[in-house]
């Protein structure tokens, strides 16, 4: 088996917090409409973020200021907290390890950024092989961050199961001709997003479950 997995929410709670810093930082600007497009740039790049929050805020030095707020927070938040990984994933990526398989990330985030979260949770050691969005040439919902993974894996990806919870991730997923697993974070699957998954978990327990089962049969 060769699993795929997205990192910021899936991995880790980030997504959440991400959205939480936007709030403040929005408020302290005096900024409105802002929380809606953060939403909209749920596993895009940062290059592909920058671009549409550009279009919303429309002053350079403003989203400067956006940004170095929603950074500050975040950070102070991780020095004193860390990341909250998400329910499930440990469990899972052990029964994964103990069948023997080949375990990717495949995320939007830039590699050095992916590489220390993993690290400082104490997961770096699970993946064989990590693909940051810095190292692929086109962002989600375009396939290439997952094709480098499966490539980087030795592995066709018709032979991979991806687990994303982004629209934008799931579009990318199919595009790539992967098995498309959803496990939904801040947004519930539409009928288009639905459409495009092979099965959507409530949780990685709940992919874990269903592999073991269906392992067994």
């Amino acid at each position: 088996m060769n699993v795929i997995f997205d990192m910021d929410g899936v991995i880790f709670d980030t997504e959440r917090l991400y959205l939480e810093c936007c709030r403040p930082a929005a408020e302290k600007l005096g900024l409105t409409g802002v929380e809606e497009v953060a939403y909209e740039c749920i596993g895009l790049t940062d290059v592909e973020t920058h671009k549409k929050l550009r279009a919303c805020i429309g002053d350079d030095a403003l989203l400067k200021a956006f940004n170095q707020e929603i950074y500050r927070t975040f950070i102070e938040h991780y020095e004193k907290y860390g990341l909250t990984v998400k329910e499930g994933v440990f469990e899972l990526l052990t029964y994964l390890k103990g069948t023997g398989a080949r375990i990717a990330i495949g995320s939007s985030t830039e590699f050095d950024i992916v590489e220390k979260e993993l690290r400082d949770a104490g997961l770096w050691q699970y993946f064989d092989v990590v693909v940051g969005g810095d190292m692929a040439k086109a962002s989600k919902p375009a396939p290439d961050v997952f094709l480098l993974a499966a490539e980087r894996l030795g592995v066709n990806i018709e032979d991979c199961v991806i687990i994303e919870d982004s629209f934008n991730g799931v579009r990318a997923a199919r595009t790539a001709g992967a098995t498309v697993f959803m496990v939904p974070d801040l947004l519930e699957p539409t009928e288009e997003i639905r459409a495009l998954t092979d099965r959507v978990f409530g949780s990685l327990l709940d992919v874990k479950e269903w592999l073991a089962a269906n392992a067994e049969s």
